[in-house]
């Protein structure tokens, strides 16, 4: 087990301050939540195991998740402000594969502005008690913006959820969009398979590559499902099938070229949308208010960035993303955003808004050391 931080004691008094309940969450976690939503970077980092009865679990990776499977169980009221402070466990490239989080996860307040301003100001907070004096710099994006952007450019489904999914990779939105501006041509598929994804028929294709599998003595259990092949194989070839027109793709890309400071942003929003045609409705309104419920929070817009292109590598992320490092440091300290979503996918019988962020506590302390 590693050490706990010196710093777990002041951090629990600023999680009580701040009217939220501190609980705690089993190390091992059923593992499907985190492969099914996660996003593709942390799955590949998660430590897996199954159980006597051949479930698979894993060890606890990160926090929202079983704090949002907690809450469910518990059947406990909203909105409600949870709290945490504990290991995870995570493969990573540099650091141990043990380390402390700790953070704040706000569940089912409606008024979407107020809650993403208050967990940004939380997590500012946290910083800015545990290295006092530092300068600190807030990068935001915002995923709903994003896909305001792409349905009012009219882009067909299959593309906004591939995009969508991007969202947050730059190497990924990169591909993403090369693809959409010279899409690929159609891969040579046999006749009987190229009928049924011409007819979107995947239910029939999935059966098709199935027998495929079975004559080749390959097992459906070893890999992607034929189900899930046959999805890839039809989305695919209606992907082919879209190219943007000239004046979309380049206002897409004019879009995701916004960097500006937060109390620049909801001007430069407006001319980018008024310049493209295009209406942005509620997301853009949502924007400026939040804006200015950051403001009131005590923190200065004029300091903060707004990437348009910015995005957290998580799936269940549905608006506000944000990010906080040290001034010109190379790594960020707290990660956030908003997941209204992710509690109906966990189970949860009506909706549910929620946003909160986590921090490294080894990063803040490797900090702290460099100091002394």
């Amino acid at each position: 087990m590693t050490t706990r931080p010196a710093i777990a004691a002041d951090i629990a008094k600023l999680f009580a301050a701040r009217d939220t309940h501190a609980v705690e969450v089993a190390v091992l976690q059923p593992a499907d939540p985190f492969l099914d939503m996660a996003g593709e970077d942390l799955r590949r980092r998660i430590f897996l195991t199954e159980s006597e009865t051949g479930k698979t679990l894993c060890l606890r990776p990160e926090f929202t998740i079983p704090v949002c499977l907690d809450h469910i169980s518990s059947q406990a009221g909203t909105p409600r402000r949870y709290s945490y402070l504990g290991e995870v466990f995570r493969q990573r490239r540099d650091g141990g594969n043990e380390f402390f989080q700790a953070g704040i996860e706000d569940l089912g307040d409606g008024d979407t502005a107020a809650a993403d301003a208050r967990s940004l100001a939380d997590a500012h907070a946290l910083l800015s008690l545990v290295l006092p004096g530092r300068k600190l710099a807030i990068t935001l994006g915002d995923q709903t913006l994003f896909e305001a952007v792409l349905a009012a450019l009219g882009l067909p489904r299959g593309w906004r959820m591939r995009l969508a999914r991007a969202f947050g990779s730059a190497p990924m939105l990169e591909a993403a969009l090369a693809d959409l501006a010279n899409p690929p041509r159609n891969s040579q598929l046999s006749g009987p398979v190229a009928l049924l994804v011409l007819d979107g028929d995947v239910e029939g294709l999935a059966a098709h590559i199935a027998d495929g599998m079975e004559e080749a003595g390959l097992s459906a259990s070893s890999g992607r499902a034929p189900a899930d092949i046959a999805r890839r194989l039809i989305e695919k070839a209606q992907l082919r099938s879209v190219r943007l027109s000239d004046e979309a793709f380049s206002a897409l890309k004019g879009f995701l070229e916004i960097d500006v400071a937060l109390s620049d942003a909801t001007a430069a929003l407006e001319k980018f949308a008024a310049d493209a045609g295009l209406s942005l409705g509620p997301a853009l309104e949502n924007f400026a208010a939040r804006a200015k419920a950051i403001e009131a929070h005590g923190l200065s817009a004029a300091e903060i960035r707004y990437d348009a292109a910015f995005g957290r590598p998580l799936d269940y992320y549905t608006g506000l993303v944000f990010e906080i490092a040290v001034r010109d440091g190379d790594r960020p300290l707290v990660g956030g955003g908003r997941y209204d979503r992710l509690l109906t996918l966990l189970g949860a019988k009506k909706p549910i808004p929620g946003v909160g962020f986590s921090v490294w506590l080894d990063r803040i302390e490797a900090l702290r050391e460099s100091a002394k």
